[in-house]
């Protein structure tokens, strides 16, 4: 039996390739099954995630669109509403994609993460947090898709098949290779 010379050592090889390579090669030899690894909303970028997270809530048509969206300022600070007329499925896919990462979070913990700072003139700009109208409406749509459910602790989190169909929505977004 003859021994493969190696040129490389393992510390010379990207790891990601190190790792790919071992997979075919027990795959090859058929000396262990390597199960192939699927990408989480953690693995893949928050940008290209919730653009295509909003794009699916957009073309499956379950999440109701509230009327007054057109009208509404995101916050008390905004002078005017969003200009984009499908902001709400970009807010309720990065309001998933917060609950997923951070854990169970309620309304008033989701007006704090899309806060800003209030011009008042002349004087110093002030914190000032999100509409809560706005989270609570994107969170009741999200409990009516069954992506969130209420937490006996309060708050709401994801469920069990929110996090499924956040995860297969992850493993569809293509993730850049260094």
């Amino acid at each position: 039996m003859e021994v493969p010379m190696w040129t490389e050592t393992v510390k010379d090889v990207p790891a990601q390739e190190f790792v790919v390579a071992l997979a075919q090669y027990f795959r090859s030899t058929g000396k262990m099954e390597v199960p192939m690894w699927t990408e989480t909303v953690k693995d893949v970028p928050a940008q290209e995630f919730v653009v295509a997270l909003a794009q699916y809530f957009r073309s499956t048509g379950k999440m109701e669109v509230p009327m007054w969206t057109e009208t509404v300022k995101t916050a008390t600070y905004k002078e005017l509403a969003p200009y984009d007329p499908d902001w709400f499925y970009i807010r309720a896919a990065s309001v998933a994609r917060k609950l997923y990462v951070n854990g169970n979070m309620g309304v008033g913990a989701i007006r704090k993460s899309y806060c800003g700072a209030g011009n008042r003139g002349t004087r110093r700009h002030h914190h000032q947090i999100g509409s809560g109208s706005v989270a609570r409406a994107v969170l009741k749509q999200l409990e009516a898709i069954g992506v969130v459910a209420k937490d006996a602790k309060g708050g709401r989190g994801i469920t069990p098949s929110g996090q499924r169909d956040l995860d297969r929505i992850a493993g569809r977004v293509s993730v850049p290779t260094f």
